[in-house]
């Protein structure tokens, strides 16, 4: 698939702010026979004193932006061009959970996709004995790190009501695990803790969620979502997978990844400070627009 993509996000202040510094995560990633940005740029209003580019521990292309005088707002719009391919599908190779930490001793590497990063504590990530308890509650005997990752996800979705207003950005997991309510950063949060507290390494995905209205009815300008999953390390032959508890569905070609990390302070698409005081209005706004593809000679149109 080919997609269009733009989002905005807005910031209003109460107070106008006398200085700040962000850094922004926004662009679309390149992953081997996955993902492909075509094409990405980003605007930031009003312009910064300061801005420069860097690529983070995880390997994700970040931008630093300064500013010393005083701003009202900040608008961020970008728009880029992206290529998807949808996972292919796969037997389950995975192992029987005992058999999980021998491959995880086999692995040496701490890179960025090294498992051992995504094994412990996070800094939104701690332990949580009920969210433990409630992992092993669903473990059958036998069962694959594969069967687990999906039964997890399934019983997360069947489990928890999406209902945006009952959380924030910065509720905890455990308030989310108790209220058994919230949006897609909750259920990935949850479902992060409860597959470590089983052994099971598993990380944050950031990114976007091409939407389809219902039958008979126009797709909305910018009712499209910033969204997040979870993946999975299924062992040596396997590797990672991903898994979206929110909608419980493997990961195709409808999920754009902007960003891996361990939870979502590693990938949150603007995170900063800022001299001021009082409160502020946010809007956010996001298109995921399918590309029409000339039809090649000799097959048929779409």
């Amino acid at each position: 698939m080919l997609y269009d993509l733009s989002l905005h996000i807005g910031y209003l202040y109460d107070v106008p702010a006398s200085g700040a510094h962000h850094i922004l995560r926004l662009m679309p990633l390149s992953l081997p026979e996955r993902q492909r940005l075509v094409a990405g740029s980003f605007t930031v209003d009003p312009k910064p004193d300061e801005r420069s580019s860097f690529t983070d521990f995880f390997r994700h292309p970040a931008t630093y932006v300064t500013y010393r005088s005083s701003h009202e707002k900040l608008d961020i719009h970008m728009q880029a061009r992206v290529s998807v391919q949808t996972p292919p599908l796969t037997a389950d190779f995975s192992p029987i959970l005992a058999k999980l930490p021998d491959e995880l001793a086999d692995v040496w590497s701490l890179g960025p996709e090294s498992p051992h990063h995504f094994l412990g504590t996070s800094p939104r990530l701690g332990t949580e004995p009920a969210i433990a308890d409630y992992a092993r509650s669903m473990l059958k005997p036998g069962m694959t790190v594969r069967q687990i990752a999906e039964t997890v996800c399934a019983r997360i979705h069947a489990d928890f009501k999406y209902d945006p207003k009952a959380t924030t950005v910065d509720t905890t997991p455990m308030e989310a695990f108790s209220l058994k309510r919230g949006v897609c950063q909750d259920f990935s949060h949850v479902m992060i803790i409860a597959l470590r507290s089983l052994g099971i390494p598993a990380g944050y995905v950031s990114g976007f969620l091409r939407t389809i209205p219902p039958p008979g009815k126009e797709r909305l300008a910018g009712a499209d979502a910033m969204h997040a999953w979870v993946r999975v390390w299924c062992g040596e032959t396997v590797g990672w997978i991903e898994l979206d508890p929110t909608n419980n569905i493997t990961v195709g070609a409808d999920h754009i990844v902007t960003s891996y990390g361990r939870d979502y302070s590693d990938v949150a698409p603007v995170i900063g400070v800022l001299k001021s005081y009082g409160s502020h209005q946010t809007a956010q706004a996001v298109d995921v627009i399918p590309v029409k593809q000339p039809v090649q000679s000799g097959e048929p149109a779409l």
